[in-house]
C-alpha cells in the first residue's frame, strides 16, 4: 500500500492548514507551484504514517502472543524483549515525526500568503553644492573649427 494511502494521526490537522484531503494534497505537491512548506510537511506526514504502522503491527504482534486463549508454551520472552526493543524505538520515531511537523506547521506562513523577496529602502543622501564662482571659459571652447580651402 503506498504511503499516500495509509492513515496517518495527522490527517485531519492537514486538511485543515491547507484546505484539502491529503490524497489531493500529494496532487498538489508535485506541481511546478507547491509551497516548500507543504512539500515538507507531506514528507513528514509519510515517515510519520510509516511510523505509526510499525507502533501497530508490534502492538497487534504483542497482542496475538498475549492472547488468554494461546497456548502457554508458545510464549517468549526472548520475542517479547525484541517487540518491546521495536515498540520503543517505532514510538520515539513517531513522536520525532509528529513534534517535526508540529513545529513545521506552526512556522511556517500563513496560507495564501506567498514568498516574495524583501525589497530595502535605498536612502539616498541629498547636499546642496555652493553656487560655483564663474571662471572663464577656455579660449577655444565651443569655437568652431576653420574649414580648410
Amino acid at each position: 500500500m503506498s504511503v499516500r494511502l495509509k492513515p496517518s494521526s495527522v490527517d485531519g490537522q492537514l486538511r485543515d492548514v491547507f484546505g484539502a484531503p491529503v490524497a489531493e494534497l500529494y496532487e498538489r505537491a508535485i506541481s511546478a507551484d507547491a509551497s516548500p512548506a507543504m512539500t515538507r510537511a507531506l514528507e513528514l506526514r509519510s515517515f510519520l504514517a510509516l511510523a505509526e504502522e510499525q507502533v501497530v503491527r508490534v502492538r497487534d504482534r504483542v497482542h496475538d502472543a498475549m492472547a488468554s486463549d494461546r497456548d502457554m508454551s508458545e510464549l517468549s520472552a526472548e520475542d517479547l524483549r525484541v517487540d518491546a526493543q521495536w515498540l520503543d524505538a517505532a514510538l520515539d520515531a513517531r513522536e520525532g515525526y509528529r513534534a517535526a511537523l508540529d513545529g513545521l506547521l506552526r512556522t511556517m506562513p500563513p496560507p495564501g500568503r506567498q514568498h516574495r523577496p524583501v525589497q530595502l529602502a535605498q536612502h539616498k543622501a541629498t547636499t546642496i553644492l555652493p553656487p560655483a564662482v564663474a571662471v572663464p571659459a577656455p579660449q577655444r571652447a565651443g569655437a568652431a573649427r576653420a574649414r580648410r580651402p
